[in-house]
């Protein structure tokens, strides 16, 4: 079985080299900021430790428009539909910030968030950032954890404390 474009070796040392289904990633469209929020909303509402605190505040689920322009998302498709998308913000200091990464709940544990992670880290690499940070909702420790990131902290969020995690870049592919 020949191997998936996206499944290149990746300082995301440990998920699985092949997705489960194929999605082709792209930077995000202007006119599909409702959809990716619609999507970001499904995903945060999924799993219990936020659901309460989106729903009365469901303002909290924005993707800026600049963003999308400025070609911060990426999005994983598969035939034809959204499975999710990854926004990830310039570089400072040769670090870059992960600010979202969202997979629809439907398309969960079949790679989409893994791939979406490669790529975010072989655009930082592009940028030459040495490092990818995130402030990771609770839920999804094991996940970041096995693609690579560290604990390095807490802060504090809107809805509570979040752990703040690291990956650091190799200049591997």
């Amino acid at each position: 079985m020949a191997r998936s474009p996206l499944a290149r070796s990746s300082p995301v040392f440990d998920i699985a080299p092949e997705l489960v289904i194929a999605v082709g990633i792209r930077f995000a469209a202007p006119d599909e900021s409702t959809g990716l929020e619609q999507l970001q909303f499904r995903a945060s509402i999924a799993l219990p430790t936020y659901r309460e605190d989106v729903l009365r505040h469901p303002e909290v689920i924005h993707l800026p428009p600049s963003l999308i322009v400025q070609k911060r998302v990426r999005v994983a498709v598969h035939a034809s539909v959204t499975v999710g998308f990854i926004a990830l913000l310039a570089p400072e200091d040769s670090v870059s910030k992960l600010d979202g990464l969202f997979v629809d709940p439907a398309w969960w544990r079949q790679g989409i968030g893994s791939a979406l992670i490669r790529d975010a880290c072989d655009l930082a690499r592009a940028e030459h950032t040495h490092a990818i940070h995130v402030v990771a909702n609770p839920d999804a420790l094991e996940f970041y954890h096995a693609c690579g990131f560290i604990t390095v902290g807490e802060t504090q969020t809107q809805f509570g404390p979040a752990p703040r995690m690291r990956c650091v870049l190799s200049g591997r592919r």
